[in-house]
């Protein structure tokens, strides 16, 4: 008997990856749909591929501009910013069309580029057409989070899809959110578009994965190397048009005595970096039990109230990351055969693996595993190391001096239990240290050997500290 899977955005990440995978399952039948234009998944289009491309541009800048070895400071030519990154992505989009279209030459796939709902818990409506499904998977990815705030409906705003393909930017601007997104892309309008950046930040520091000393020092490079103004442990209550069209943000900040402080910050433009929330808004979801509210997508991907609808990718905001959206997908798929079968389906269950491309790349911040204050939270015993940057000579010679990095391993048997580095080339050894901690490595058994002069230095070193602390 055929199984049939219908499949909601098949151009992402997450859900390419659940058609390849049930492609060649047998006695399955494929309906993707996917009504993107030109299509391509939000990563490729929209997210992680162009941010890079419009960050490496400021990046060179940075990097000229900070080395006493070079004169003059070349400016960013945002056209060829634009262009560039246009060229690539296209390119990347097409390669990822055209495999999700060879998937449909397959006699048991069929592609529909066409917007898809639920008409009811098991039927879904692609164009004109309505198709009865066994399974339906949801990856439609997510889209640009828009905050309640008094005013806003009525003030002209800037989105990070915005900021990827402007060419012109005002003078100055004033930001909403210093996640992941605003730590990207806030250097980025410093460096390439020469503004002045006012940042509003809730907490005493951004990075709130990290262990304290990332923060502050993330918050010590944006104000120093990059000019950008960060105003701590304040929240937005209103914002409202200026009289020479600009941007007024009303925020109440703490003043260290229990109590709160009022201000004004006035601004050209206000941006909003405020993250990514699930796109599940025209799905049609009315129409069937699923509700998406917080835990409505269980660590099965499965929907919580119908455990033949599996939601995946961004689009059940669990962790919206690149890497997370095509495991999950694969998992997805390989669940649907399990319940398909009567067999148990399987909760994703991933090392935490993540990296922020701050200080436009030049001082990217990653994690990989636990950080010190989640191990200590769990009262286990632990031996914790830290490393700055500048006790590394190369890091000198390449004028990239600042930053530090930190190893967390088990106090009883020595196991990789997490690092944390925020440094030029944290985002390149993220891969070594996820093997070290999936691995489950005993430190005293990494070899110890540099390859001088090399950036990795600072790995052996937070190894050969932490093996010493174990001894």
């Amino acid at each position: 008997m055929t199984t049939r899977v219908v499949v909601i955005g098949a151009y992402g990440s997450a859900g390419v990856a659940v058609a390849q995978r049930l492609a060649d399952e047998p006695d399955v039948d494929l309906v993707l749909a996917d009504d993107g234009d030109p299509g391509g998944g939000l990563c490729i289009l929209r997210g992680c591929m162009p941010s890079k491309e419009v960050l490496s541009a400021a990046e060179h800048r940075f990097q000229v501009r900070h080395d006493d070895r070079t004169e003059g400071t070349p400016e960013v030519d945002l056209d060829a910013v634009v262009e560039t990154k246009e060229e690539h992505v296209q390119n990347f989009a097409k390669h990822r069309r055209a495999a999700v279209h060879g998937l449909a030459e397959r006699e048991n796939v069929e592609f529909i580029r066409e917007t898809a709902r639920f008409v009811d818990d098991r039927t879904v409506a692609v164009g004109d057409r309505e198709i009865e499904a066994d399974y339906v998977v949801v990856a439609t990815g997510s889209t640009v989070n828009v905050p309640d705030l008094e005013g806003l409906e009525d003030v002209d705003y800037t989105t990070s899809a915005d900021v990827l393909d402007a060419t012109e930017f005002p003078d100055s601007g004033v930001v909403m959110g210093f996640g992941y997104v605003g730590l990207e892309l806030v250097p980025y309008l410093t460096e390439a578009a020469g503004m002045d950046i006012t940042v509003i930040e809730h907490d005493d520091y951004p990075l709130d994965e990290a262990d304290d000393p990332f923060g502050e020092t993330l918050l010590d490079l944006y104000r120093e190397e990059f000019g950008v103004e960060v105003v701590t442990n304040a929240s937005e209550q209103s914002v409202e048009s200026t009289d020479d069209g600009g941007v007024r943000l009303h925020v109440e900040r703490e003043d260290g005595d229990d109590g709160t402080e009022a201000s004004a910050i006035e601004a050209d433009e206000l941006f909003l970096f405020t993250g990514r929330r699930p796109a599940v808004d025209t799905l049609g979801l009315e129409n069937t039990p699923l509700e998406p509210e917080s835990g409505w997508v269980a660590d099965t991907m499965q929907a919580s109230s119908d455990d033949r609808v599996f939601v995946v990718g961004d689009a059940n905001g669990h962790e919206p990351i690149l890497h997370v959206a095509k495991e999950q997908g694969f998992l997805a798929a390989d669940n649907i055969v399990a319940h398909r079968d009567g067999g148990e389906v399987e909760p994703y269950r991933n090392v935490h693996h993540h990296v922020v491309f701050s200080g436009v790349g030049v001082y990217p911040f990653a994690r990989v595993g636990v950080s010190e204050s989640a191990v200590a939270a769990e009262n286990r015993e632990y031996v914790a190391v830290e490393r700055e940057a500048r006790n590394d000579g190369v890091f000198k010679t390449k004028a990239v001096p600042e930053g530090l990095a930190k190893l967390v391993v088990d106090a009883d048997d020595g196991t990789v239990l997490g690092y944390q580095g925020l440094h030029y080339h944290a985002d390149v050894m993220a891969k070594t240290m996820q093997m070290a901690v999936e691995m489950e490595l005993d430190v005293r058994e990494i070899p110890d050997r540099a390859y001088h002069p090399t950036t990795p230095e600072i790995l052996d070193g937070l190894i050969r500290d932490a093996a010493e602390q174990l001894e």
